[in-house]
């Protein structure tokens, strides 16, 4: 079975949703440790998604 990517792409959309949630709820609380927890999601999700982007090339 050949991995397309599509694990990682979905990982990736659900990490960057959480960590904009994440960000705004500390904006709106003032909690600056929530705050950048929002933004490390968002760049894991971001990292996750281009993952299964080079996958998808790579298996054609």
């Amino acid at each position: 079975m050949r991995d397309n990517g599509m694990e990682d792409k979905l990982k990736g959309m659900g990490n960057k949703m959480k960590g904009e949630a994440k960000e705004a709820w500390g904006n709106m609380t003032g909690d600056k440790r929530i705050r950048s927890e929002g933004k490390v999601d968002q760049l894991k999700g971001k990292f996750q998604d281009t993952v299964g982007k080079a996958k998808n090339k790579l298996n054609g």
